[in-house]
């Protein structure tokens, strides 16, 4: 598995975004002020921070809302952008564009293998969970009924699209990777657009992040599969925290503090669970001018964990079932993972430290 890389160059593979809803990429969606007597981090006047408005990001969503990385930065200003898809923000990445970013594993994955381990590496984790088969009941009553529908995923070889094709593959139906033709019609549908799909009947069901998922439930649907279900422990990752290596390297000092943050914001969220409720949606509505409705947002929100660990062995095994699927072929994750800023600001939290599963900087 973790010997020599090479991506099918005919797909645009694992590139995509694991959760694909937001708002267009946008400069510095929520300029904050810095504390008097701050002092600047590494000499760095600005950190530039990536995300997606989704809820899946909800570390970066609620860390920008309640300015828990700009407290953290100290002078250094904390600048943000927010982006639709994976490939633009690993582009912007690769630019400088953007420093640290949170993102889903398939593009993570893309943007390291791709760039033959140069690029980038993932310093923490974000979150687990959150990601349904969600199905029209009046035509899918049970499991074995997906079988001849039409199910939505995000897009051709994103994160969902993978888990979905891995699953077929274990009911032991058929279904060709690419075209998405087989014993099931999948159907690579924007998330923005696949409640309407599914309103209008062209689509039977779909295997989607949230809040997409609570989405079409609010529109009919029932949860047929919640994809947790389907890991050990419930647990596989759904958003990572990644960092240009050139910036690792030249400013470990302010990557630690972005890292101390989200250590931070996590543990914010999990003890006020409404309150970053609220503090998320509300960025939400300050990146993309809409906030989610409650029958949306509430069981969506239940559905996500917020997490530091990064759960390396699921990314391990995600990218595994890409190569089953035919996405993927002998891709090579080998220090993929430096944890080693996470771990010092976890111990010093009184934390446990977390695994690379092999796959972490020698």
């Amino acid at each position: 598995m973790r010997r020599g890389l090479t991506v099918l160059a005919a797909l645009p593979l694992l590139a995509l975004a694991a959760c694909g809803y937001g708002s267009n990429a946008e400069n510095d969606p929520a300029p904050q002020k810095v504390a008097a007597g701050a002092k600047k981090i590494d000499g760095l006047d600005s950190v530039k921070i990536g995300y997606f408005g989704n809820l899946t990001h909800a570390t970066a969503l609620v860390g920008v809302q309640k300015g828990f990385f700009q407290k953290s930065l100290g002078a250094t200003r904390a600048k943000y952008q927010v982006f639709n898809a994976g490939p633009s923000e690993i582009e912007a990445l690769n630019s400088g564009a953007v420093d640290i970013g949170w993102i889903g594993p398939s593009p993570a994955i893309n943007g390291y293998t791709k760039s033959e381990g140069k690029s980038l590496r993932i310093i923490g984790g974000s979150a687990s969970g959150g990601v349904k088969l969600v199905v029209n009941p009046a035509k899918i009553k049970s499991l074995k009924d997906v079988k001849g529908k039409k199910i939505a995923t995000p897009q051709l070889g994103n994160t969902q699209d993978v888990a979905f094709l891995n699953w077929i593959a274990e009911q032991g139906w058929k279904v060709d990777a690419d075209s998405g033709k087989g014993d099931v019609s999948v159907v690579r549908t924007d998330n923005k657009v696949t409640p309407d799909a599914f309103k209008s009947g062209s689509v039977d069901g779909a295997w989607v992040p949230e809040p997409t998922a609570s989405k079409l439930v609010a529109e009919g649907g029932e949860v047929l599969l919640d994809e947790s279900s389907l890991w050990p422990d419930k647990k596989f990752v759904i958003t990572n925290i990644i960092v240009s290596q050139t910036f690792l390297k030249e400013h470990p000092k302010a990557v630690e503090a972005v890292l101390r943050a989200s250590v931070e914001t996590n543990k914010w969220i999990n003890a006020h669970p409404d309150e970053a409720k609220a503090a998320a949606n509300k960025q939400l509505e300050t990146d993309s001018g809409k906030a989610l409705p409650a029958d949306v947002l509430d069981p969506a929100w239940k559905s996500i964990q917020i997490i530091d660990d990064p759960l390396a062995a699921t990314l391990d095994t995600e990218a595994r079932h890409a190569v089953k699927a035919g996405l993927l072929k002998d891709p090579k994750l080998d220090g993929i993972y430096d944890l080693t800023l996470l771990n010092k600001v976890l111990k010093d939290e009184g934390e446990s430290t977390v695994d690379a599963a092999g796959l972490g900087v020698e």
